[in-house]
């Protein structure tokens, strides 16, 4: 009679083990699905999306109505429940200004003050990619503005020291953008007169 009973409970909790290791197998399996076999997708990345804000807005001439700082700016067209569009200006970091939640960073007013003087209350073109995100995490269309006079204000601002060249991001003008930045270096024009690696974004401390 023990004997049965040991062999009854050796096979009862053989079976428990069987059934958790079929329920963790199971799990793993639906896990695969979700996470690999079928990859995510997410609506902003969409071909539709992109080529929503590409065909709203690229090549087409608006007026810069605000100028948040010396990298972003809002221009006349409605967007979604805004009146206006913001956009942040491709392939370029300003420092911050005394509005910013970071803190007013050195050079930050004179770069804010470079952008207002150049495109508030003007006709400016934007300028996008079909073949890249058309926004960033917090909404803002990401464009080069294309100044009447032809100039691109993108790389007005790093050309005369007002802004670094991103290098966080990767962007059709990547490279020309750098080669840019390190003129106005060796030139010492804007703020690369007399910053200093502390006065700078963490991200370009890191790589200065």
């Amino acid at each position: 009679m023990k004997n049965k009973q040991i062999r009854y409970a050796m096979s009862r909790r053989r079976k428990n083990s069987l059934l958790l290791a079929a329920f963790l197998l199971a799990g793993a399996i639906i896990w695969m699905d979700r996470n690999f076999i079928h990859p995510r997708i997410f609506p902003q990345e969409t071909k539709t999306a992109v080529s929503g804000d590409f065909y709203k807005y690229n090549q087409k001439e608006f007026t810069a109505v605000k100028v948040v700082d010396g990298d972003t700016l809002d221009i006349d067209i409605p967007d979604a429940n805004y009146k206006t569009t913001r956009i942040r200006l491709w392939g370029v970091d300003t420092p911050e200004t005394a509005k910013s939640p970071k803190g007013e960073m050195y050079y930050g007013q004179e770069a804010s003050q470079f952008t207002k003087d150049t495109v508030l209350d003007k006709r400016i073109t934007v300028l996008m990619n079909e073949n890249t995100k058309p926004r960033d995490k917090y909404g803002r269309l990401l464009a080069y503005i294309k100044l009447a006079d032809g100039r691109i204000l993108n790389e007005e601002l790093v050309s005369n020291g007002f802004a670094y060249a991103d290098t966080r991001f990767k962007h059709p003008d990547y490279e020309k953008y750098i080669e840019l930045e390190s003129a106005a270096r060796k030139e010492k024009k804007g703020l690369w007169k007399d910053v200093t690696p502390d006065q700078m974004p963490k991200w370009r401390q890191r790589w200065f």
